[in-house]
């Protein structure tokens, strides 16, 4: 991972623009290719970045930008959108490599690795004809909780919480991107299931393609499939 401190401006074009004026930020650049910018407050949320599959380069910066006090430009490209994210450098504070390793991935509370089972086991709550292929399946970036074939065969990465919010679409956003660049398994799609699902990750999740199940902990222990409802 690359971490850089830096004054910078940034601007975003794609399905929205944005701005974020010159201010210092930490420019967070992923092994998995995803680039982040954060500030120094407003929680654990970026306030932009670019998911891969993505395409980072540095440039100097153009006589405009340059007679702004630019000193590199930072232009990042979705590789199957036309989103790109540039970032603006006037100056650099801090500049870092850090070599995390391998990292073993969430450690699920009692409840949420229990309806993790519960699901794998009742794995038809999913639709008819779903069948598991594993719990726990690995990705680069951590495993995907379930993975599941529908009744057609194809591949579906389960992403299970028991409060669903942005955070848990961004994260099975990431892994169907990995997952998808397997053309043993590609194309993979997404079931976000939680016992409560936020309105923002409904909105989300539906933008991404990826389905929403409501799961009801107790009926759930009883496999009463009326208490589940897939949107």
């Amino acid at each position: 991972m690359r971490l850089v401190v830096a004054r910078c401006s940034v601007d975003y074009d794609g399905r929205l623009t944005a701005h974020l004026p010159l201010a210092n930020r930490v420019l967070m650049v992923k092994a998995d290719g995803s680039v982040l910018v954060h500030s120094d407050g407003g929680s654990y949320k970026p306030l932009n970045w670019m998911s891969p599959p993505c395409r980072l380069t540095v440039s100097p910066p153009g006589e405009d930008a340059l007679a702004a006090g630019v000193v590199e430009t930072w232009t990042v490209r979705h590789a199957k959108t036309d989103d790109r994210l540039q970032v603006h450098v006037h100056e650099v504070l801090h500049d870092s490599n850090h070599e995390l390793g391998v990292d073993p991935g969430l450690v699920k509370d009692g409840v949420e690795a229990h309806l993790q089972e519960l699901l794998a086991e009742h794995v038809h709550t999913l639709g008819a004809g779903y069948t598991l292929v594993r719990r726990e399946y690995p990705t680069a970036i951590g495993p995907v909780d379930l993975m599941v074939r529908d009744a057609n065969g194809a591949s579906v990465a389960v992403e299970i919480k028991r409060r669903g919010e942005i955070d848990g679409v961004e994260q099975l956003t990431r892994y169907l991107e990995l997952l998808n660049r397997d053309p043993l398994l590609a194309p993979v799609t997404g079931v976000f299931a939680a016992q409560e699902i936020k309105p923002q990750a409904r909105v989300l999740a539906t933008d991404r393609g990826i389905r929403c199940l409501v799961l009801d902990y107790q009926a759930l222990r009883g496999t009463d499939d009326s208490e589940h409802r897939l949107f």
